[in-house]
């Protein structure tokens, strides 16, 4: 469990550190199991559950496991458009230099979400929907906050989200994905050349110090986003990735 906080309440702490764990293990645990990764006795946690089921933030499925509850989606909704509120300034500068598409995600469960959207003045251009999920194995964006997190923990969400190979150019195995995101963390930046759909190329990086695992990118055709292209646009995403991280640490 995390250390607690100078000044904190030790019940709201102890609450939001079954949630992290059940959130981290995939989103459902038994409660011995919580019991196992904490320093909580099992009649504490079980006291916690008994709250946070009647609240809704967490439910009792059939086997005896407690999931994540509906009422969090309506947290994370509202959380996740004060981002995009945040970086949306930031895609729409990388737009009016790059001229291409940005977008902002974040890492929620095992798959990738898509907060934000500045779209390319060009008629042929990328548009990714706000909202929509997606793979990390072969997505920019989630390959740049794959690699902001250690091996087991990547493991762990590709073996519970799979890897489907959507083009003939997408990673497919684990060994393949874990070797690759040593090259990101070297490099600074990830490319999604082809993996989720060919003929479209994104470049992408982690947004340092986020809360929650976030990446911001920008893609367009393969014509127009080359190696030239990366060039520019790299700098100016970590740029953007920087003041969008400070800004977020003075909200929170």
């Amino acid at each position: 469990m995390a250390e607690r906080a100078a000044g904190g309440v030790q019940s709201v702490e102890r609450v939001f550190d079954i949630l992290d764990l059940m959130a981290d293990a995939g989103g459902a645990l038994t409660l011995s199991e919580l019991a196992s990764r904490t320093e909580l006795p099992p009649p504490t946690i079980h006291r916690l559950l008994r709250t946070l089921v009647g609240k809704g933030y967490v439910r009792q499925l059939a086997n005896r496991r407690y999931s994540l509850g509906p009422r969090l989606i309506r947290l994370g909704d509202g959380a996740n458009k004060q981002l995009g509120q945040i970086a949306g300034p930031y895609l729409a500068g990388l737009v009016a230099e790059l001229q291409e598409s940005a977008n902002m995600a974040v890492l929620e469960g095992d798959m990738v979400l898509y907060v934000a959207q500045t779209p390319s003045p060009h008629s042929m251009r990328m548009f990714t929907e706000i909202g929509r999920r997606a793979h990390t194995h072969d997505t920019g964006v989630g390959k740049a906050m794959l690699a902001q997190l250690d091996e087991s923990t990547v493991r762990g969400i590709v073996g519970r989200a799979g890897m489907p190979p959507h083009t003939e150019f997408s990673i497919d195995t684990p060994e393949k994905l874990v070797e690759h995101l040593a090259t990101i963390r070297k490099q600074g930046y990830s490319i999604d050349d082809n993996e989720q759909e060919v003929g479209v190329r994104c470049f992408a990086v982690a947004v340092p110090d986020a809360p929650t695992p976030t990446a911001i990118s920008v893609s367009g055709p393969t014509t127009r986003v080359d190696a030239a292209f990366g060039e520019r646009a790299v700098p100016l995403l970590q740029a953007a990735a920087r003041a969008i991280g400070e800004e977020m640490n003075r909200v929170a």
